[in-house]
């Protein structure tokens, strides 16, 4: 009886609210909350079918007619002065074509690193606001610093999709956390989370170009067997592939695409064919390049007349005094990079070419940003394996050149043998004319860009150079300006955090237009800086990208409070190569007060949150486990979610069955620029630790292992992180080899590579199988555990 008088006080209640009312409680249908609520049916509904009327709604028109398709293309580790189109010396023909049917922008700026300047990129709000303070695999607990964007800061991706756009991404992504990147997930912070309904790439923040860690949405691939193969073309005939389903499936829809190919980041690899077209062309040295170059941009006007070159810093070393036996060492790095970066470029010339082949290029609107940060001084002093700087672990010039003679010399360098990177010289050369590289926040070198816009249908192409100053939180509002969005409050159930970015559409009918942006705050490492109204301050802080090693006492000793500031009134001096802070005190003080405002503002503290691994790597994202069962069907486990059994104690124990000469990997981690694995060749027990190529300790048993079901246990002893140690290999409880790790890894092996049962995926960790990769194991696995003592 209640329950029968309920329900009728409950319907009569319903009943006299009028339709209008509960449609008051829909959603607005303005765009200020997405998604948008679901249009009204038109059909008249009455209860006998021959009675009622059915009729769909016209589909809502939320974007312009004629919207245009948006092409976003990133470079990679490029600074301002490698492009001709900008006065280097590159050959970039497809920057060169768009810049003369556009505009070209010449105070355009990036964040001086990866992670953060795709998350400031994607989501129109700056880095540490949406806690992307440095890279993922450098991710600390605080909020600046997670690597984890908020799904209150919707990328431009999100919302367009909602708008009506078919989204894609291809390429480098690096903004997932380190640890989530599994096959298991969680998923929801992968691209295609983030508003992408297509994403081919790759997670972390490098790879191998020729043997890849892809994933294609939410599965990972592996790249083809092909000698001819490279993954940057790869990711063109994606892209291409993926425009021809969107015209065949919905020709009447814009498009966004996002190509982040990863080039020109290290490693170096490209076909030497393509290297060779520079072939004697850096005889004379990066002193000589910036020369050459600085002369060229005054010419071309990229340049304001009068802007000076700045000198070499003191803690960098001349071209004059490389030894003359590392010369061809040297000169050869910066060909394969100059190879690789006109290879990128022609890439981007492919898929430009396509769109014009499919009738869509006049009415797509590209962004192709020539950076994410400036060129990288990673290389150090010219590496073959370029996470040794990632680990501050010391070594020469002498050791690089002698490990790699072993593996074929200067050919080695660009293939899949090694993971090389140019001297950091050439990197201080590719941001002429200014000072510093990628990873420092306080001078242009790291974080000014070249940019070119172009869309045939919406702007005139001008030869005249935008010299407004902006960033790249300011692509995001620039595409809703262009669209008439107004960015939304609420997406998804979410409150939004407000847009940093200012639109620089005002720039594209007008060349003289004044800078609408009034400010702009960068951090990174401790190098840090502040832009308000023509004037920069800045401070460069502990960390010197180009001597890592010698970096890290200098962060144990920093206090931020006592860093020397410098002063530049910018818009008389491009280069920033007069600093005014003695002449203006009063100024510089002023602008350092607000950057602090605006650093707590943005999340930003404490100030060099980026630099604490350096001191800590104890504390790197990783894993709470401490044992594992695995089966030979583990594949792919990323290095920061895998056992850490290169840099911990750990005991590993696998039965297994063999065959007569049994061959192949029993476990990988790692690939060619560093790694552990144990294989059987031929039946005998291996166990070789790759010591990022420059070292390689092995142990190798006497006696191969006879046919039939076998115990191995493989002991590791590691005094600390970076520390020495042993690897005890034993078979059946009998010792039968013992390897001296003369150094471990303090942090990671690598970037991308992963932990393989059975076999070898990606880049090899031993070039002993290299011809027989990934060298899969012929016997059965039948139990494999690993415990971290």
């Amino acid at each position: 009886m209640i329950r029968t008088l309920f329900c009728a006080g409950f319907l009569s209640l319903i009943a006299a609210i009028q339709p209008n009312q509960l449609l008051s409680q829909s959603p607005p249908d303005d765009g200020s909350v997405l998604p948008f609520p679901p249009q009204e049916m038109k059909s008249v509904t009455k209860p006998r079918l021959q009675d009622s009327q059915m009729k769909w709604p016209e589909p809502a028109q939320r974007l312009p007619k004629d919207s245009p398709n948006i092409l976003v293309v990133l470079v990679d580790d490029v600074g301002f002065g490698i492009s001709e189109t900008f006065g280097g010396e590159v050959h970039t023909p497809t920057l060169t074509k768009l810049a003369n049917e556009g505009l070209r922008y010449n105070a355009f700026h990036t964040t001086s690193i990866c992670s953060p300047t795709r998350a400031a990129l994607l989501t129109g709000r700056n880095h540490t606001r949406v806690s992307s303070g440095t890279i993922a695999e450098r991710a600390v607990a605080f909020d600046g610093y997670t690597g984890v964007i908020p799904k209150t800061a919707a990328t431009f991706a999100e919302v367009l999709k909602q708008y009506g756009y078919h989204t894609s991404a291809f390429g480098k992504w690096h903004n997932t956390p380190a640890t989530e990147t599994t096959s298991i997930g969680p998923k929801d912070r992968w691209p295609n989370g983030y508003g992408f309904e297509y994403f081919y790439g790759f997670l972390a923040g490098e790879t191998s170009q020729w043997e890849p860690r892809l994933v294609e949405n939410y599965d990972a691939v592996e790249p083809p067997e092909d000698e001819g193969y490279h993954l940057t073309e790869d990711l063109t005939d994606k892209a291409l592939a993926w425009l021809d389903a969107q015209q065949a499936f919905a020709p009447d829809k814009p498009f966004l695409m996002y190509w982040a190919s990863g080039g020109v980041h290290g490693p170096h690899h490209i076909f030497p064919e393509w290297a060779d077209k520079y072939k004697g062309k850096f005889n004379d040295g990066w002193d000589a390049y910036r020369e050459r170059v600085h002369q060229r941009q005054l010419d071309m006007g990229i340049i304001p007349p009068g802007t000076k070159l700045t000198p070499r810093d003191p803690t960098m070393t001349a071209w004059e005094d490389i030894p003359a036996d590392q010369l061809a060492f040297q000169r050869r790095g910066m060909e394969i990079f100059a190879g690789f970066a006109e290879h990128t470029d022609a890439q981007v010339g492919r898929l430009v070419a396509g769109l014009e082949e499919r009738g869509l290029r006049d009415n797509t609107l590209i962004f192709y940003i020539w950076g994410d940060n400036g060129s990288s001084a990673e290389g150090q002093e010219g590496s073959i394996s370029e996470l040794l700087a990632q680990n501050n672990i010391p070594n020469t010039v002498e050791q690089q050149i002698a490990a790699l003679d072993k593996i074929g010399g200067l050919d080695a360098l660009g293939s899949p043998k090694t993971d090389n990177m140019y001297h950091s010289g050439w990197a201080w050369a590719g941001s002429t004319p200014f000072k510093a590289t990628k990873l420092v926040a306080s001078h242009f070198g790291g974080t000014r860009n070249p940019m070119v816009v172009s869309w045939p249908k919406g702007i005139k192409p001008d030869a005249k150079v935008r010299d407004q100053f902006h960033h790249v939180v300011d692509i995001a509002p620039t595409i809703y300006e262009i669209l008439g969005i107004t960015p939304p409050r609420s997406v998804n159930g979410l409150d939004q955090i407000e847009i940093d970015g200012t639109s620089f559409a005002y720039t594209f009918s007008d060349g003289d237009a004044q800078t609408k942006k009034d400010v702009q705050f960068f951090d990174n490492n401790g190098s840090r800086a502040i832009y308000k109204d023509g004037w920069v301050a800045c401070a460069f802080g502990p960390f010197i990208p180009w001597n890592t090693p010698a970096s890290v006492p200098r962060v144990a000793k920093w206090d931020s409070a006592s860093d020397e500031w410098e002063l530049y009134n910018i818009s008389e001096d491009f280069s920033e190569a007069n600093n005014l802070a003695a002449d203006q005190p009063q100024k510089l003080e002023e602008l350092k007060k607000q950057f602090l405002t605006l650093a707590e503002d943005n999340n930003d503290f404490p100030i060099g949150a980026g630099l604490w691994l350096r001191l800590h790597p104890e504390d790197r994202v990783k894993t709470a486990y401490k044992s594992w069962n695995f089966t030979a069907n583990t594949k792919r486990m990323p290095e920061f979610a895998a056992p850490g059994i290169g840099r911990q104690s750990n005991k590993i124990t696998i039965d297994l069955e063999v065959p007569e000469n049994a061959n192949g990997v029993l476990y990988a981690l790692g690939g060619a620029g560093g790694g552990v694995t144990v294989y059987l060749d031929d039946g005998h027990l291996v166990y070789f630790y790759n010591m990022f190529i420059i070292e390689q300790y092995e142990a190798r048993s006497s006696q191969p292992l006879e046919a039939g079901k076998h115990k191995i246990e493989i002991e590791t002893t590691i005094a600390g992180p970076g520390k020495s140690g042993t690897a005890t290999l034993i078979v059946d409880g009998k010792r039968v080899g013992r390897a001296e790790l003369v150094r471990t890894v303090p942090t990671a092996f690598s970037a991308s590579e992963t932990f393989d049962v059975g076999t070898d995926l990606g880049s090899t960790v031993s070039l002993n199988y290299y011809d027989k990769r990934p060298f899969a194991f012929n016997g059965t696995i039948n139990r494999f555990k690993v415990e971290l003592k």
